[in-house]
């Protein structure tokens, strides 16, 4: 059994989803294993990960005006330390997670044929995110 570890950092635009799949599987290639499960946290309370739809950007726009709708900006909130996306940047990684686990098969990710990794950010201004990525197999 082989293990590989890597912080992985990653510049988002602000608000919205960014596709990091191929970042992801370039260095589950690189790591050599080809059978196993890679697991990857997210190391920010106002950001999160998710596996989506890859080929419609209508999804993945759909998605962030339905995390709008549900956790919307306010003063209703008694955190607000950093603006008025701070309290619903944390609801909404809360909702859509912080991790992720996906299999390697056969050299591969097993995500199925219309599935991304995203890397959601949930706060207006862009930001320096960062990965923890977890590998182990063969």
């Amino acid at each position: 059994m082989k293990q590989a570890t890597k912080i992985l950092a990653f510049e988002t635009p602000g608000r919205g989803l960014t596709d990091i799949t191929r970042t992801i599987a370039r260095w589950q290639q690189e790591s050599g294993i080809g059978e196993g499960l890679l697991t990857m946290l997210c190391r920010h309370t106002s950001a999160s990960l998710l596996i989506q739809e890859n080929a419609a950007p209508e999804v993945r726009g759909d998605l962030m005006a339905w995390l709008d709708r549900v956790a919307p900006e306010g003063g209703h909130y008694a955190h607000d330390d950093e603006g008025p996306d701070d309290m619903p940047a944390h609801l909404k990684a809360v909702l859509t997670g912080v991790n992720l686990a996906v299999p390697v098969i056969g050299g591969r990710l097993a995500l199925g044929t219309w599935q991304g990794i995203y890397l959601a950010e949930h706060r207006r201004r862009p930001h320096r995110r960062e990965l923890a990525l977890h590998l182990i197999g063969t």
